[in-house]
């Protein structure tokens, strides 16, 4: 059975055989679904937690 990753930004069950692996300077470990998830992270430099479509979104507000 393959194993269950989650998307760095997205919150979200990546299927296996798709999906990306980011590795960053220091060393840590970036999953991404899509090219979408990564351009918001990465490029664009989004925080998930104010993106609605992700799972990480917090209706309230983040303080």
């Amino acid at each position: 059975m393959p194993e269950r990753r989650i998307c760095s930004f997205s919150g979200e069950e990546i299927e296996p055989g798709t999906g990306m692996m980011f590795v960053r300077k220091d060393g840590s470990i970036l999953w991404f679904k899509s090219s979408k998830t990564r351009k918001n992270q990465l490029q664009l430099k989004r925080n998930s937690r104010r993106v609605k479509w992700t799972r990480h979104y917090v209706k309230g507000g983040i303080q």
